[in-house]
């Protein structure tokens, strides 16, 4: 299938054709034409798998058919962070720039002043991340009583961020006739509650799942003591010649202590976390594609707006406590029919998660023990399994599971 056989106005054909675009990712191809039907929908889609488009491409072409003209917002994107914010309207501005169509981002951290200007200038759609949104509404900048379409992107991770009551005080005010896109990479228990509360007899997508994806990705694991994390990390930068890489850690100290030491070893690296400032991120972000920096040091949540097709490394510092967030990091490598590797490293304390890895995308992991900083623990580490992603168990089921819980991805069948 191409864009050509989704029905799309020629203003729209002429920006995909302008960005390079013929072919739609599977989500695409599944979303929209129900989004461009004005049907609700619930999408299992990660970041990386075109799901921006899937929402914003069909929206921007039912808003510019509709014909209607009014100063009051149309159409509203509601995302967790402010990188995927800022991602999501820079879409909007490829996508619609033949279009009359008028958008723009409220996001924290900044002035407002700018923001709020815009906004009374008259927009068709606004990106927002919660907190900005609902401080701009109770101030009487934004109202919402003319919304058309509400689309929540990224429902788990605004789960995981504490966001579920406000994304719930935004909901409140909408008017009950309105278009409604949920997007999440999981289905834990309370967004599926929540679905069915915000959603009008939702078609649902659901794309590749996690082990289709991970297949795709030269994947390798390094068993190490923790104190020789950091050097065996420089060792492999300088020995594959590596230009640009990702780095993830659990913690923001980590995060900080990595990145330094990078930077004294001769690497350009930096640290990306909750705890920098807002100019400070969109800088180091952008640095990173640039290639200024080829090191990005980043914990998940800061790391949640990361879209970039050229990353050919990935590494898994630390481990991540929950599985599934294994795949949501290596999926950030590979893109765009390009090669990709995920390198993690393994100490001790750190084999009960890569159980859970292991099991969650069904497959062994290519242990590699020739380096120069293996396991000297008194526990010895796994014997090596050969081949790309090593041996590959009998395959299962994935079932979803249920919780009312804040748990992180607590249940949720996970799909790419």
């Amino acid at each position: 299938m191409t864009f050509n056989d989704l029905e799309l106005i020629n203003p729209l054909m002429r920006a995909l054709g302008d960005a390079g675009y013929t072919k739609p990712t599977p989500v695409q191809e599944r979303a929209i034409p129900h989004v461009l039907a004005g049907r609700d929908m619930v999408a299992c889609a990660q970041t990386g798998t075109g799901k921006t488009a899937a929402f914003s491409i069909p929206l921007l072409q039912n808003l510019h058919e509709s014909g209607k003209k009014r100063k009051n917002i149309r159409a509203l994107i509601l995302t967790p962070t402010r990188e995927l914010a800022i991602q999501i309207e820079q879409s909007l501005t490829d996508y619609g720039k033949y279009l009359p169509l008028r958008h723009t981002v409220v996001y924290g951290g900044v002035s407002q002043n700018p923001q709020v200007s815009k906004i009374r200038k008259g927009i068709d759609i606004l990106v927002a991340t919660p907190g900005r949104l609902l401080d701009l509404m109770g101030q009487g900048h934004i109202h919402l009583n003319n919304l058309e379409v509400f689309v929540l992107d990224e429902a788990d991770r605004m789960l995981d961020m504490g966001f579920i009551n406000d994304v719930r005080k935004v909901i409140k005010v909408l008017p009950k006739k309105r278009q409604t896109l949920l997007f999440s990479a999981t289905m834990p228990g309370e967004i599926q509650d929540l679905a069915k509360k915000l959603l009008h007899q939702p078609v649902k997508v659901e794309v590749t799942p996690p082990s289709t994806t991970v297949e795709k990705i030269d994947q390798s694991l390094y068993y190490t003591n923790r104190p020789d994390k950091r050097k065996l990390l420089l060792h492999l930068l300088k020995e594959k010649n590596i230009g640009s890489a990702l780095v993830f850690t659990r913690t923001k100290h980590g995060a900080d202590k990595v990145a330094r030491f990078l930077s004294k070893s001769g690497f350009r690296a930096t640290a990306i976390h909750g705890n920098k400032s807002q100019n400070a991120r969109q800088k180091a972000l952008s640095d990173f594609k640039r290639k200024k920096i080829t090191v990005l040091v980043a914990t998940d949540i800061a790391a949640r707006g990361i879209d970039i097709d050229e990353l050919s490394y990935v590494f898994n510092f630390d481990l991540p406590e929950v599985a599934e967030t294994y795949v949501h990091r290596i999926g950030r490598t590979g893109r765009a029919g390009n090669e990709g590797s995920a390198i993690s490293f393994c100490d001790s304390n750190q084999k009960s998660e890569l159980k859970g890895i292991q099991k969650l995308i069904n497959n062994r992991l290519n242990v590699v023990s020739e380096h120069p900083y293996p396991m000297t623990d008194s526990e010895e580490q796994p014997k090596a399994s050969g081949g790309r992603g090593g041996k590959r168990k009998p395959k299962r089921n994935f079932k979803r599971r249920s919780s009312g819980s804040n748990k992180r991805h607590s249940g949720g069948r996970y799909k790419n």
